[in-house]
């Protein structure tokens, strides 16, 4: 079968096009799935150039969401049926391991993965769509509402809010009620946000995201019962410079959300304005096999929309990577097969 395949960790050179790879053939508690569609993700990247404490068993393909066609089932899967619209749940949640890190993933025309991992995908919902949907949606799910627990009428400031993440976490902010700000580098890209339902946009390329905040919300006061400037949501998976200003926009009793760190995660901190604005500091984690159940629904039935940045040929897939690593994008990166 044709795949991209890392054969050691680097740059985009390390990803190679193989037009013959070894077809995966199903074991008995497993089935293979001609992929359809598979998007990328930052941890993607992450994977590419090689994480600390985590040992890859190379060869990898890499692509954690997969969406696409049973074609073969093994002798204990009973379920399921070749031709079988499937979408996979990335974590392996019996096993433990990942599509696309310690098992191969979808950037290939063919993917194994064990049946527990399945879940029946709706006529209504496109292939693109689904594959779009685990890490980025799932992630963003859990993280806006079950951990962030956003309320109708409060202010929530989205950083990194062009990528798949953030596009995501901009409408669920809105479905919940509430007031979006969104950053973004570009015109274009703010515009972009502006139709997915974002309220405000700031252009940190042009303006510091923490003056803007404070100039059309005021700024946050240490004393109770008074009027307090300030947000009452931000969310931030940036890390890096963006941590310390993230703080110091959020009104006394505000929430910062955080699950990742794509631009550092050991940033400098200033815990005074923790315990001065008694800020409660959440960390969300993955999704819930009930998260892409719920997201599946949304989906079909128009409630939450899957901006696609671009589709790719397989053939071109580290470009398609590097695309995403650059952030000249808005949404997800597909690549489809």
């Amino acid at each position: 079968m044709k795949a991209i395949v890392l054969r050691e960790h680097g740059g985009s050179d390390k990803l190679r096009f193989e037009p013959e790879f070894p077809n995966p053939v199903a074991g008995p508690d497993d089935v293979v799935i001609r992929v359809r569609a598979s998007s990328l993700n930052y941890h993607d990247v992450f994977t590419r150039r090689g994480m600390p404490g985590i040992n890859l068993p190379f060869p990898v393909i890499i692509g954690l969401d997969v969406a696409g066609e049973i074609l073969e089932t093994g002798a204990n899967v009973s379920e399921w049926k070749v031709g079988d619209r499937v979408l996979v749940d990335p974590i392996d949640r019996v096993n433990g391991g990942l599509v696309g890190e310690t098992i191969h993933g979808g950037l290939a025309e063919r993917c194994r993965v064990p049946a527990h991992q399945l879940l029946r995908l709706p006529d209504a919902v496109s292939f693109e769509q689904a594959a779009a949907l685990p890490v980025a949606y799932g992630t963003a799910l859990r993280m806006m509402n079950r951990i962030g627990q956003i309320q109708a009428g409060e202010k929530v400031l989205i950083l990194g809010a062009s990528g798949g993440v953030g596009v995501c976490a901009v409408q669920l902010a809105k479905l919940a009620g509430a007031e979006v700000i969104a950053c973004a580098g570009t015109a274009e890209k703010g515009e972009a946000l502006r139709a997915l339902g974002a309220d405000h946009i700031i252009l940190y390329t042009q303006e510091d995201f923490l003056k803007a905040v404070q100039e059309r919300f005021g700024k946050p006061a240490r004393r109770r019962g008074g009027k307090s400037g300030g947000v009452d949501v931000v969310v931030n998976f940036t890390g890096g410079d963006t941590w310390v200003k993230s703080l110091r926009c959020l009104r006394l009793g505000g929430r910062l959300l955080t699950c990742g760190a794509t631009a550092g995660f050991d940033p400098k901190e200033d815990l005074r304005y923790i315990w001065t604005f008694e800020l409660q500091i959440r960390g969300s984690n993955g999704w819930d096999r009930d998260d892409l159940y719920e997201l599946l629904e949304l989906v079909r039935d128009g409630r939450l929309h899957v901006p696609i940045d671009r589709s790719w040929p397989l053939e071109q897939g580290a470009e398609a990577l590097a695309s995403l690593e650059d952030r000249k994008i808005v949404g997800k990166v597909l690549v489809t097969s």
